[in-house]
């Protein structure tokens, strides 16, 4: 009962990944324990908020005009301060409630080309809701933590983070960035691609959700042996009304191909840029794909045809990241070199 006690009052740990498209929270003793879409529903009228989370990305579309949903996060950072904040304390609660008498420790990830500014912004966005102290970690580090890859040793290793916002592409070596970019071009730009494709071709405007579900169920990067279809509904631009079609898995390639493009180009330009002893690593260690983004058909496949190196993706690749944060945390006295002021 005393050992209990003691660690009601020493205050609790967390992990988070504050991210584009969405949030998860770690915790060492209990793992994942949050996994929601960072959006937040506000009330115009008087700034309340009326839903976070998954509840709220139901809201997107679909939103009279007394009512907002927001998305706080874009490209990886902060856009909107105040509901970060809201949107960070909210969950926070959700996973500590009558579980803690202290504030909550955290280690939080961010992309690797973030500035001094948005840092500070992530910082006071998590001290104000009610966070203890805060540490920061690159997403690409956390990554390739929580992969397991051996990041203290002398050898190149690759990762590829794809999100909702950014895609992270870095080499480590020694429990260090060789390198690293944070390109603006994932998740949430493929969704967008979707739309605008939809709208070029048949003239129907369809949501945001409808995109990524059109992704989700038939994207692919690469021709898949078996064809796939999905049927998207939205509002024709001619007349207004609602009108249905069949997409293939060929149509949402040929929407996407730009994006997947510049993320298959970001992996080429780290590889020039990599001095070659490292890069004779990574050809035999091959390159950790992670992140959201992982999930879509065939890239794996196509980065490697791209790059020659042999692509392994995590096992979980949605909450590689968060992990990797949480693990670093766990043990500061072995990673605590990894995490940036």
């Amino acid at each position: 009962m005393f050992s209990a006690l003691f660690s009601l009052f020493r205050g609790s740990e967390l992990a988070m990944d504050l991210g584009t498209a969405n949030t998860l929270l770690y915790s060492p003793r209990q793992g994942i324990v949050l996994n929601e879409p960072s959006v937040v529903a506000l009330d115009v009228r008087t700034d309340a908020i009326l839903a976070v989370g998954r509840e709220a990305k139901e809201y997107l579309g679909r939103t009279p005009e007394r009512i907002r949903a927001v998305r706080p996060l874009k490209d990886g950072v902060i856009a909107d301060f105040e509901v970060t904040r809201a949107m960070i304390a909210y969950f926070i609660r959700k996973v500590t409630t009558g579980m803690r008498l202290r504030k909550p420790r955290m280690a939080i990830c961010v992309p690797a080309g973030i500035t001094q500014v948005e840092k500070r912004a992530v910082v006071e966005s998590a001290v104000q809701a009610g966070v203890r102290e805060v540490f920061l970690i690159e997403e690409p580090m956390a990554a390739a933590i929580g992969a397991g890859l051996p990041i203290e040793e002398p050898r190149g290793n690759m990762v590829v983070d794809i999100g909702g916002g950014t895609t992270e592409v870095a080499v480590i070596s020694l429990s260090a960035v060789a390198y690293a970019e944070s390109v603006r071009i994932a998740g949430d730009e493929i969704n967008d691609a979707i739309q605008r494709y939809v709208q070029d071709q048949f003239q129907i405007l369809i949501g945001e959700n409808m995109a990524e579900a059109a992704k989700i169920a038939i994207g692919s990067a690469v021709p898949l042996p078996e064809p796939l279809e999905y049927r998207v509904t939205g509002k024709n631009m001619v007349d207004g009304t609602p009108k249905s079609i069949v997409l293939t898995d060929s149509h949402v390639r040929e929407a996407i191909r730009e994006p997947v493009g510049a993320i298959v180009a970001a992996v080429r330009r780290a590889l020039e840029k990599t001095p070659p002893e490292l890069v004779a690593d990574i050809a035999t260690n091959g390159l950790l794909l992670a992140g959201g983004g992982a999930l879509l058909k065939g890239l794996a496949t196509l980065i490697s045809q791209q790059s020659a190196l042999a692509v392994h993706v995590d096992e979980d690749p949605l909450t590689t990241v968060v992990r990797g944060t949480g693990r670093a945390l766990e043990a500061m006295s072995r990673f605590g070199q990894v995490f940036i002021s």
